[in-house]
């Protein structure tokens, strides 16, 4: 599909150029505004989800997190729109399919995307009077960002507190070691410019930042002189222009912005840093130490210095059979490789890293020893062409393949194209790469090319820093003595009429948050503006081979997936599972090792892997059925080695590398453990759910906590000989069951790929038809939880959660919208604006059957879990009015018609009718999800959230563990 060119100019514009790419199918066109210098570059695109994002530099020089708090500040009222949160009020009067804001270490920036050409008319005005014309209420500051509170509000004799919602949601990232890891990294990188600093914020100096200076920053900051605009989809250039003009840049002159933007002073040594991160007391520091070196290498925004960078990094680590990669995951001085390895392209000026983590801080020099003897080699033997032509053949197909199923894909570019906008590079180059591939095919024939880079970029840059980051048992406690000690200092230094103002700026910001806003002004789409269900993507069937077919525009690439029913096993065989997907596409097949399969993999796809789903009937979610899923992706030049790579993977993968195994599960343990901090929350609400069903039992089982907790187990058993020896033979035995049974196809591609593709399918499984056996059953599971599980977190994540209704019953539409309903009324006042937590919500899994409340980066426990019971009677006993249930339907539309990419579509539409989710199925629970009533709401909770029978489960600290156990709940350690 051609991208829809209009070559009308609004003349407060001026186009600087235009250019096709014809490998991602759009024109880039670039404009200047003539007045202030704004920049807009438009995406142009034959794709009906238009994207709008404007983006500020901002290059804060210390770590309040001022750009942060701004973030969140300026979306709490404008000028046009005087309420005080249209930003989240707009989330539920659209029909956006992405809708956000985020902060980045050297800009600020503010996307949508939407299909329906209202509703981004609608976000487009609330959004530019956000930005560039934001209220910035002193106690939007307070709420958003910190303030001193009583910890009874309404009581001076009460100990003071900090709260806000950023000093929370950053409590909650740095209390991931491998948040730490990269900010200290990053502050001895650069030790002069912006990239110092936490551009978040560090809880400890965001409370130092004052009103006064987030109004400075914004006045400097937020000005279309300052300003990149960027848009994607099928609405020309120049009615952007109109309504830029219109709403925002007519109304200003041009303005000399200076910002801090240099590149950093260079070192002429490396340097050493040892540095601590707190763990909980008890808990032991034995194998916990990372330690990273760290290379500064050229600019983001120069694309010849960018592909080499990226080549680089594939080359050392981009798979076990990389040198770099292989040496970090053999050696004995750490459980695994750094998750900081690789190379960071975002900052003005990049950044090279590799390390492990599960070491002891003696090994620093040793690793240092490993690293440069390792990269030496490199240089001493060189790197084949073969090898070389297999990285260049993934960064071709990374930026062939459309992506957009978890990030509108309009975003994803622009996201490319924004570094070099904000540093003074040329977006084009970084979106077109296809010349600079070329040129880097001439110079990978010259054998020294890559030893050149290695020595100029690593081995003699002494710019590089190695940072051991050790466990401390005692600093946690020490930070959250010093932060008691300060605030009684404070408290005792107030005046009487000092403790009066904390008091009343409390009353003031609660009765600001109870306000009821006119939201009546705010633009808005209601279900006239729903659109017809969406079109499902057709498919075919070849019933020689019972393989299912998509013809769909994937711009040169294949997607295949071999699905295989899910055998009778035993429950420790089910146990496995996660280990078995996740080992099968690391090991050796037929006649390769492990290094040979990786080297195979890389040449001829764009990654293969294997996965499980399992889900109820649509009328009983304790009837599960489930499928192990090979999958795979390639440029359509080698769909033929796909299907062969996926067959070989199915039926001849070995499981005999007893050392590759132990690695593996080393490296499963360090990013379960690491996820906990950041996924706390979904994690919370899989253990609240865990008796209400075998498939929420499952999840929590295979990758839920309890799912983490026997990770670190079977990482500590293996550690006996015998006990690896026996996981082996289980997994062979596993793999042996799985490879037997009866197999069917998934086959996406552009029209003229798929009589091949299957052809090729039917010679390639000649002669290897796979028996009907038993099939997998499991019991039905139903009981109450009530745990609360123990983490180094300085937040906490909550949950609660009823048993509820499948897919197909009458309620479960209802339950759906109250999800909404509950967040929109209730929940996001009382839990984030008044409780501080990052976020809170509510939700209805149908595949399950539950309904469960949540909060993130929570500062409060038992105060939010009588929030979730208190939404509920707030539910019963409140008027509610039309517009709000009508939100809510909207939300969950907005969510049913989320677009996907073309495979991603395909894949959703095959992977819905295995599991029995008709198209007329669908259409029934839209039309149940539209017709909701307010009585429907209240009856559905009154016959299903009894909270005398809901499960209960939080993740929390160790220094509240006489809370949770005072709400009887049952102390579980990870």
């Amino acid at each position: 599909m051609a991208a829809v060119i209009d070559n009308a100019i609004h003349p407060a514009f001026e186009k600087l150029r235009s250019h096709r790419i014809s490998t991602l199918n759009l024109d880039v066109e670039e404009y200047r505004h003539k007045k202030t210098g704004a920049r807009h570059l438009h995406l142009a695109a034959d794709n009906e989800e238009n994207v709008f994002f404007v983006a500020l530099r901002t290059f804060p020089m210390d770590s309040s997190g001022v750009a942060h708090i701004l973030e969140h500040t300026a979306l709490c009222g404008s000028e046009r729109y005087p309420v005080r949160d249209p930003f989240f009020m707009m989330i539920h009067r659209s029909l956006n399919t992405f809708m956000n804001a985020f902060t980045s270490s050297d800009w600020t920036a503010y996307p949508f995307a939407s299909m329906n050409r209202k509703d981004f008319d609608n976000l487009v005005s609330v959004y530019l009077d956000s930005v560039f014309f934001s209220t910035l209420d002193p106690l939007d500051f307070a709420q958003e960002g910190h303030r001193l509170e009583f910890e009874k509000p309404e009581d001076p004799n009460s100990d003071l507190v900090y709260k806000g919602v950023v000093y929370n949601e950053m409590k909650g990232a740095m209390s991931s070691p491998t948040s730490q890891l990269w900010q200290n990294l990053s502050s001895h990188l650069f030790p002069t410019t912006t990239y110092h600093y936490n551009s978040g914020g560090e809880p400890d100096h965001i409370v130092d930042l004052s009103y006064d200076d987030l109004v400075k920053f914004y006045r400097q900051h937020y000005h279309p002189s300052n300003a990149i605009f960027a848009t994607y989809g099928n609405i020309p250039a120049h009615e952007h222009h109109e309504r830029f003009e219109e709403l925002a840049l007519k109304r200003f002159d041009h303005l000399d912005v200076e910002l801090p933007v240099r590149d950093e002073k260079r070192m002429f040594a490396p340097v050493r840093v040892d540095q601590c991160y707190a763990v909980n007391e008890g808990e032991g520091t034995d194998n916990k130490t990372h330690i990273v070196m760290g290379w500064l290498l050229g600019h983001s925004f120069d694309l010849q210095e960018n592909l080499e960078g990226q080549l680089l990094s594939a080359v050392l680590l981009e798979n076990s059979a990389s040198p770099l990669m292989r040496a970090l995951e053999t050696t004995d001085l750490g459980h695994a490789p750094s998750p900081m390895c690789g190379l960071e392209d975002s900052n003005r000026e990049m950044t090279f890293v590799c390390g492990i983590e599960g070491s002891e801080p003696e090994n620093q020099k040793e690793l240092e020893l490993l690293l440069e003897s390792t990269l030496q080699q490199v240089v001493e033997d060189g790197v084949s062409e073969e090898r070389l032509e297999a990285i260049l053949h993934q960064l071709e197909l990374h930026q062939r393949e459309i992506a957009g199923d978890q990030f509108p894909y309009g975003l994803q570019l622009i996201m490319t194209a924004i570094a070099p906008m904000v540093h003074g590079g040329d977006p084009v180059e970084l979106l077109d790469i296809e010349p600079v591939l070329a040129t880097l095919r001439e110079k990978i024939r010259d054998p020294e090319y890559v030893p050149s880079l290695i020595r100029k970029k690593l081995l003699e840059n002494p710019h590089r820093v190695t940072l051991t980051l050790r466990p401390d048992e005692k600093l946690e406690s020490h930070r959250q003595q010093a932060i008691r000690e300060a605030l009684a200092r404070r408290k005792a230094e107030l005046t009487e009429e000092e403790a009066q103002q904390i008091v009343d700026r409390a009353e003031a910001l609660e009765e600001r948050q109870m306000r009821k806003d006119d939201d009546s002004i705010l633009p808005k789409v209601d279900l006239s503006d729903v659109p017809l269900q969406m079109p499902e993507p057709e498919a075919r069937f070849d019933g020689d081979i019972s393989a299912t077919v998509y013809a769909r525009g994937t711009n040169g690439l294949v997607y295949e997936q071999v699905v295989l029913p899910v055998p009778e096993m035993s429950e420790e065989e089910l146990l496995l599972i996660p280990y078995y997907t996740t080992l099968i596409s690391e090991v050796g097949c037929g006649d390769l090792d492990y290094l040979q399969m990786q080297d195979r993999i890389s040449a001829e796809s764009g990654g293969i892997g294997a996965g499980f789903s399992a889900k109820g009937r649509i009328d009983d979610v304790q009837d599960l059925s489930g499928y192990i899923i090979f999958n795979g992706k390639a440029l359509a030049r080698n769909r033929g080695a796909l299907t062969r790579l996926l067959r070989d993977l199915c039926t001849s993968a070995r499981f005999d590398e007893k050392d590759r195994i132990r690695e593996i599960i080393a490296q499963i343990r360090t990013r379960r453990e690491q996820a906990v901090t950041g996924s706390g929350h979904a994690l919370a609400m899989g253990a609240a759910a865990q008796g209400m069903s075998s498939g929420s039992w499952l999840s929590f089982r295979l990758g839920g906590l309890a799912g983490i907790r026997g990770t670190k187990q079977l990482d500590q058993a293996l550690k006996d000989p015998e006990e690896l020896n026996a996981l082996c033979r289980k997994l062979s035995g596993l793999h042996e069951k799985i490879r037997n049974q009866s197999r069917q196809f998934l086959v996406i591609g552009e029209d003229e790929q798929l009589p091949a593709m299957v052809d090729e399918l039917k010679s390639c499984w000649q002669g290897t038809a796979g028996a009907d056996g038993s099939g997998w059953k499991m019991e039905p599971v139903n009981y109450t939880a009530r745990e609360a599980w123990l983490t180094s977190t300085q937040v906490n994540f909550c949950s609660k959660a009823y048993s509820t209704v499948p897919v197909d019953h009458p309620d479960a539409a209802a339950l759906t919208v109250l999800g909404g309903f509950l967040r929109n009324g209730y929940l996001h006042r009382a839990i984030r604006e008044k409780g501080g937590a990052y976020g809170g919500g509510a939700g209805q899994d149908s595949v399950n059957g539950t309904f469960r409340f949540f909060s993130y980066r929570d500062p409060r426990l038992s105060e939010t879990l009588d929030d979730f019971d208190n939404a509920l009677v707030w539910l019963q006993e409140t008027d509610h009015e039309y517009q709000e249930l009508e939100e809510s339907i909207l939300g969950v539309i907005g969510q049913l018609d989320r677009p996907r990419s073309p495979a991603g579509a395909a894949r959703h539409a095959f992977h819905n009718k295995l599991f029995g989710r008709s198209s007329e199925q669908r259409a029934r629970f839209r039309e149940r999800v539209l017709s909701v009533t307010i009585d429907d709401l209240k009856r559905v909770a009154s016959t299903w959230l009894l909270p005398e029978k809901a499960s209960t489960a939080v993740v929390t600290s160790p220094d509240n563990r006489k809370e949770a156990e005072a709400l009887g709940l049952s102390i579980e350690e990870m």
